[in-house]
């Protein structure tokens, strides 16, 4: 009878910290490799870096290209990748909104791993694309999951390859 109260004193202690998590739906499988987790948990912290406004962090976690955001900004130091992440997010159209779910989609080889992702808007619906520039529905769908690449470089060090949708 003891084992049980404690048991049930632990659980309720428990809840309060499990219901703290700034995750919403992220949790790994039981199964995954470390190299898997990493590689959520880098994901995880740029997306919710572009989504605070951290950019130094965010841009020490990309890896993608800053072309597009070079081009839309070229008031901007080319070299500035932080500024450019800044712009990205509140100027250009990025949508660094807060993430809802990341689930691994495809492990491509044991460096590279795809996942899917979807968003959260401001008033707390799912963040969906609408067919832009004369395009209509049955042509181009909306869409809600968006693919992320995240690779392993040197070190177990991972970088993020893509940057969040874009709504022109």
């Amino acid at each position: 009878m003891k084992n049980i109260f404690y048991f049930f004193l632990a659980m309720i202690l428990a809840l309060p910290i499990s219901a703290c998590s700034s995750h919403q739906d992220v949790s790994p499988t039981l199964n995954a490799s470390n190299g898997e987790r990493f590689a959520q948990d880098t994901l995880m912290d740029f997306l919710e870096s572009l989504h605070s406004g951290n950019y130094e962090e965010a841009a020490q976690l990309y890896g993608g290209s800053y072309e597009t955001m070079i081009d839309q900004n070229p008031a901007l130091d080319p070299n500035d990748q932080a500024t450019l992440l800044r712009n990205a997010c509140t100027v250009n159209g990025m949508q660094c909104l807060q993430v809802k779910s990341a689930v691994l989609d495809e492990v491509v080889s044991d460096t590279k791993f795809v996942f899917k992702v979807d968003f959260i808007q401001g008033d707390g619906t799912l963040f969906v694309l609408d067919p832009c520039c004369g395009g209509d529905e049955m042509s181009i769908p909306p869409q809600s999951v968006f693919y992320f690449k995240v690779i392993e470089g040197n070190q177990n060090e991972f970088t993020i390859m893509d940057m969040p949708p874009y709504v022109p």
